[in-house]
């Protein structure tokens, strides 16, 4: 058996009906599909923004699937030279989709062949060099571009305005979270009761990519500690010892917390600092963690910078002192 059709591989689901979640996200995208399907045209291009794990790229491919088409998948860094994007959209068949991850990181130079590409289905080729050079337009098959990205604030005005349909995917509630580590426990062949997938998708940050990786966790030591069944009490204890706590806070989590609280009499403190002082990447910290913590309550942006909550000092077991009570 190849790799790739692995059960621990087939947790994605592959049509809308199978997705659990984003109500409104998916009731909309099923309408464009369905008229895209009735005019016998290409979806519009679409756009997918959110927080990493949230099903973006899974959408991408249950449309592909919706709509009977090839999907092209590549990302933002890896096209270096407009030539990469070129070669990719002169080899697409007519519907086909082109999901381009971390699309805000392509550079301006790639970024300009697919405006005429997006609207009218054309690039521009140069051939040749000096004083001979000349431009060709290349006719394309109409295709949907889907893009993805975390930080919609990145793309430029003239590539976010030429998507047709842009969706914002939310977090995921805990019940959500629950009925997908139930989907995944049947596909990979785990018992696990309903109240364990709950607890489960309690401490899941919201997302299902977290959720699905710690139910693998929870199995193992459903296997090792019990029957194989994933109850309540085996999720909590099992979660508990790779330290996930009730909200979902990992040991990064506390660790920024405490940093902010012990170092730095909770704020305000600079994004730089903080991740300076938990050694960790900039992005990591702004990407990952900030936005579960800033939802939860836990963090909170000003002006001035980054502030742990009363809400903090509480989960932390810290008191707070009287200046940090009018913050």
């Amino acid at each position: 058996m190849s790799k790739s059709t692995l059960p621990e591989e087939s947790v994605r689901p592959r049509r809308l009906s199978d997705f659990i979640g984003q109500d409104e996200l998916r009731a909309n995208l099923d309408v464009f599909i369905r008229a895209a399907t009735e005019r016998s045209r290409p979806l519009d291009h679409t756009l997918f923004y959110g927080n990493p794990g949230l099903g973006k790229t899974t959408l991408a491919r249950i449309m592909a699937s919706e709509l009977g088409v090839n999907m092209v998948t590549t990302s933002g860094p890896v096209m270096e030279r407009s030539g990469d994007l070129a070669a990719i959209l002169t080899n697409l068949d007519r519907g086909d989709i082109l999901f381009i991850d971390e699309i805000h990181r392509m550079p301006a130079t790639v970024e300009e062949v697919l405006y005429p590409a997006m609207e009218d289905f054309q690039i521009d080729l140069i051939i040749g060099s000096g004083p001979g050079a000349r431009t060709v337009k290349l006719d394309l098959e109409p295709f949907t571009l889907v893009g993805a990205t975390t930080r919609l604030g990145l793309l430029t005005s003239p590539l976010r305005d030429r998507f047709g349909c842009i969706f914002r995917i939310e977090f995921y509630s805990p019940e959500e979270l629950g009925c997908i580590v139930e989907r995944a426990a049947a596909i990979i062949g785990v018992h696990v009761e309903p109240d364990g997938a709950l607890a489960i998708g309690r401490r899941a940050r919201g997302t299902p990519r977290i959720a699905n990786r710690l139910l693998r966790r929870v199995r193992d030591y459903a296997l090792v500690h019990g029957d194989g069944t994933v109850t309540r009490e085996i999720a909590e204890s099992s979660l508990d010892r790779l330290e996930v706590d009730q909200h979902g806070l990992d040991a990064m989590d506390r660790k920024i917390l405490s940093l902010m609280v012990e170092n730095f009499s909770g704020g305000p403190v600079g994004l730089k600092t903080i991740a300076a002082a938990c050694a960790e990447e900039v992005r990591t910290i702004e990407d990952i963690y900030e936005p579960y913590l800033i939802q939860c309550g836990f963090l909170k942006r000003t002006p001035r910078g980054r502030v742990a909550t009363a809400k903090a000092y509480r989960h932390l077991k810290v008191r707070m002192d009287d200046r940090l009570e009018l913050l």
